[in-house]
């Protein structure tokens, strides 16, 4: 893989915190059925994808909206 590139699963990932869920438990199913991943190590994942310069690079928009609303949990805290 090139170092300027993400891989699939980190594409999936992104791909999924783009869309939109209805009700609770719809995203926990979608990263089970489509990713085939617990809900905990998909978050473990995303939150090192948001620290990851590529992912910024390759969806500026969904990485940005994703570090302020872990930055707004983390001010609550």
């Amino acid at each position: 893989m090139d170092l300027g590139e993400l891989a699939e699963r980190e594409r999936s990932i992104l791909a999924l915190e783009r869309r939109g869920f209805s009700g609770p438990g719809a995203k926990e199913r979608a990263v089970r059925e489509e990713l085939g991943l617990a809900p905990v190590r998909y978050y473990q994942l995303l939150n090192a994808l948001l620290d990851d310069p590529r992912a910024l690079a390759c969806d500026p928009v969904t990485v940005n909206r994703l570090r302020r609303i872990r930055e707004s949990r983390r001010a609550e805290r």
